[in-house]
């Protein structure tokens, strides 16, 4: 007797991989297989008689791929002869026998699976639209960047700058160049068509102070290509430095425990300037190397800062990997990207360096509290959170410059903050959390804002973020509290000792910062409406306070070392104080802009007197060793517009004045870059071949330009040839970012 067969009831994926089917349509395995297709058969066959080929019929149940079957009979029409016995069959119909039925099985479900695979595709393509667009600038001036727009949706404004592009760099909304790109593009417009480089004194002009800037540049990373460690400088010397550096960044972010490093630095001494072992060798050389920022007025010691930083760099390259494992080395990686960033000495962003030291400290196991890890002593366990803290501070930091995500979380740690302790107390049997002003007590109080700040940078750099209006008034509120809170806290110590005059700053400063990136977005022209004006207070009070931090008026008490790190050092400081300055000029080229009565606007004195200020302090910072006139041509240019429109002139009228503004830059940038050329080493040949080797024909013809003065020769003086216009032929490309 023959047996009949059961009715398949199972899919063909779950039949073949032989586990339960729940018989639904699409089955849970499918579903969670993510396979394209769930497939029924019955395979039921009639009674037939032996050799007799029955027709076998494969069955799709109603709701599986409902626009499949005429696709499945179109498709398997033109799969060939080898698929079908008889084109006129119906496709419901075949005659099974032998290898035939189960060939045409599988290229019915091939094919099946094929036109699943792309419906969805089909469907994925055809989803909601991106909800960015991209604005490609091409500028003689800028090269070409790209603005990235987010498209307005739940009655949100829709002239939101999202991102920048430029060349093989993103930069989020956190940037400062975010906000000046996308508020220059007036500008940028009316100078392209007058910036031809073959016949534009302004482009020339810019031309050979970048060409200069290049060749100071060089020598200055020639200087550092020995590869011996000179002797430290004078005993008086790096006394004032080292107490330079203890009254400045360790008052803000605890690296080292003082007592500690006095008792290494004054056993030094003793040994005729000899450290005992490479890692404070390196750590000493660093610490000098940050104190030099705030030594004197025109950063007289940065040459000797930048070999510092070199010979530390090649003093920590001879540890091997175990020795970087350790409280000192992170110390000294903490300290080195500080150095780096004051000195733009580093080869990579300090975003990016940043994420290595994270790791690093993560695989130290700085991120867990010391409570949950095997005991140690309590200097031990508190250098670990100070050191986590730091860490902390310098990666939000980080990334609020760099426009890129914290790459953290709140869940993702949970180090205690410091205790407040002096650092005397480290150094006892069971010290007792004091009460009055201790030197992490800063540290401490700018660690409860953590939470806010990071929630704001997740909000302006993360890809997953709303950025609402609505959420940038929450953060704005809860941001806002925690400032308060924060300077109540400072102030109530102020009867135990209190804060220095430059740590109040230096917070103050930051948190303005953070402030200004959350409304800086929505300082535009057209977004001044009622529902914005929050932002503009925003935005233009925190400048002002930004920039008089910078720069204080002569009734304000002012702090020397401050006023030294925002005008000679690089990164952070000077950046914000030049985005600071570029936003109140904006601010009041918008009022001239929007104004629409017939007497002129009434502007503030305050704002207008930051437009002259600015400038001259630009000049200050290439004084001091900066190389980039970025600064004075941004300033130079929004200022020009500024005065163009206050006294009512034509488009083309204003363009000619911007045309002014920058061939003004190289009559006021070249020769301080002159006067820096000049007092490096002179030339030798080896440094002769390797300035030739740059590409550019100017480059060479600028060096060959200063080898000529110093050596007093005038065959190379270029600037008494006016036949070099026609070598401008390059993007200038300035690098504004």
């Amino acid at each position: 007797m023959e047996r009949r067969r059961r009715p398949a009831v199972s899919c063909v994926l779950c039949r073949k991989r032989k586990i339960r089917c729940n018989r639904e349509q699409p089955c849970s395995n499918c579903l969670r297989s993510q396979s394209g297709s769930c497939i029924y058969e019955n395979l039921n066959k009639p009674v037939a008689p032996k050799n007799h080929a029955g027709p076998s019929v494969i069955n799709h149940p109603q709701g599986v791929l409902p626009d499949a079957r005429a696709s499945n009979a179109s498709a398997a029409l033109h799969s060939g002869p080898s698929s079908w016995t008889d084109r006129s069959t119906p496709t419901s119909q075949v005659y099974p026998q032998d290898e035939e039925s189960q060939h045409l099985r599988l290229r019915i479900r091939e094919l099946e699976e094929k036109l699943a695979t792309a419906t969805l595709m089909r469907s994925l393509s055809a989803g909601p639209a991106p909800s960015l667009d991209i604005e490609t600038t091409n500028s003689r001036l800028s090269g070409t960047f790209h603005v990235h727009y987010r498209r307005a949706a739940n009655g949100q404004p829709g002239t939101i700058a999202h991102s920048i592009s430029m060349k093989s760099r993103l930069f989020g909304q956190s940037h400062w160049g975010v906000s000046v790109i996308f508020l220059i593009r007036d500008i940028l417009a009316m100078l392209e068509p007058r910036l031809c480089p073959k016949t534009s004194k302004a482009w020339a002009g810019l031309e050979k102070c970048k060409a200069l800037a290049r060749c100071i540049k060089a020598r200055r990373s020639r200087s550092l290509s020995s590869l011996s460690i000179s002797p430290l400088p004078p005993r008086d010397l790096a006394d004032q430095l080292v107490d330079a550096y203890l009254r400045t960044t360790e008052s803000i972010y605890r690296i080292l425990h003082v007592p500690t490093f006095r008792r290494q630095y004054d056993a030094l001494w003793l040994r005729d300037g000899k450290p005992a072992d490479v890692g404070f060798d390196a750590q000493l050389r660093l610490v000098l190397a940050i104190g030099a920022v705030t030594y004197d007025d025109t950063f007289s010691l940065r040459p000797s800062a930048l070999r510092w930083i070199h010979e530390a760099q090649l003093l920590v390259s001879q540890l091997k990997f175990k020795a970087r494992l350790t409280i000192q080395a992170i110390q000294n990686n903490l300290l080195l990207l500080f150095a780096q960033e004051r000195l733009n000495a580093g080869e990579e962003s300090a975003w990016v360096s940043m994420a290595t030291l994270l790791r690093n400290a993560m695989y130290m196991g700085l991120h867990r509290d010391p409570g949950h890890l095997p005991q140690c002593t309590i200097l031990v366990a508190e250098m670990r959170r100070r050191l986590w803290n730091t860490i902390l501070e310098a990666n939000l930091q980080a990334s609020l410059s760099s426009g890129g995500s914290p790459m953290i979380t709140l869940g993702d740690f949970d180090t205690a903050p410091p205790g407040n302790f002096d650092d005397e107390q480290l150094e006892v049997t069971d010290p007792v959390v004091t009460a009055r002003f201790t030197k992490s007590s800063t540290a401490i109080a700018l660690r409860r804002t953590f939470p806010q700040r990071l929630a704001l940078c997740k909000f302006l750099n993360d890809l997953g973020s709303s950025r609402t209006y609505e959420e940038t008034l929450r953060l704005d509120a809860e941001l806002w509290g925690a400032y308060r809170e924060l300077v109540h806290t400072l102030r109530s110590v102020n009867h135990y000792g209190g804060p220095s005059q430059y740590e109040i700053q230096v917070v103050d400063f930051l948190m303005h910062r953070y402030l200004l990136s959350l409304h800086t977005p929505y300082f535009g022209s057209g977004l001044h409406g009622m529902d914005f004006a929050l932002s503009k207070k925003r935005v233009v009070e925190s400048s002002l306070r930004l920039w008089l931090a910078t720069c204080p008026t002569p009734m304000m008490s002012s702090v020397d070392e401050f006023r030294q790190l925002a005008t000679c050092s690089a990164g952070f400081y000077p950046t914000v104080s030049l985005h600071a300055a570029f936003l109140i000029a904006v601010e009041l080229r918008m009022q001239l802009q929007e104004d629409e009565s017939l007497c002129p606007v009434p502007l503030r004195p305050d704002l207008l007197a930051v437009l002259e200020e600015a400038k001259a302090w630009c000049l200050r910072v290439l004084e001091a060793g900066e190389t980039n006139v970025k600064g004075y041509l941004l300033i130079s240019m929004i200022t020009a517009q500024f005065q163009g429109l206050r006294s009512n002139l034509r488009r083309d009228e204003i363009a000619g004045l911007l045309i002014q503004a920058v061939e003004n830059v190289e009559a006021r940038c070249m020769p301080i870059l002159e006067r820096l050329a000049a007092a490096l080493p002179e030339q030798g040949v080896e440094d002769w071949e390797f300035m030739v080797s740059i590409p550019s024909i100017l480059d060479y013809l600028v060096v060959a330009h200063i080898h000529a003065q110093t050596t007093s020769q005038d065959a190379f003086n270029i600037g008494a040839s006016e036949d070099l216009d026609c070598l401008f032929n390059d993007d200038l490309n300035l690098e504004l970012y």
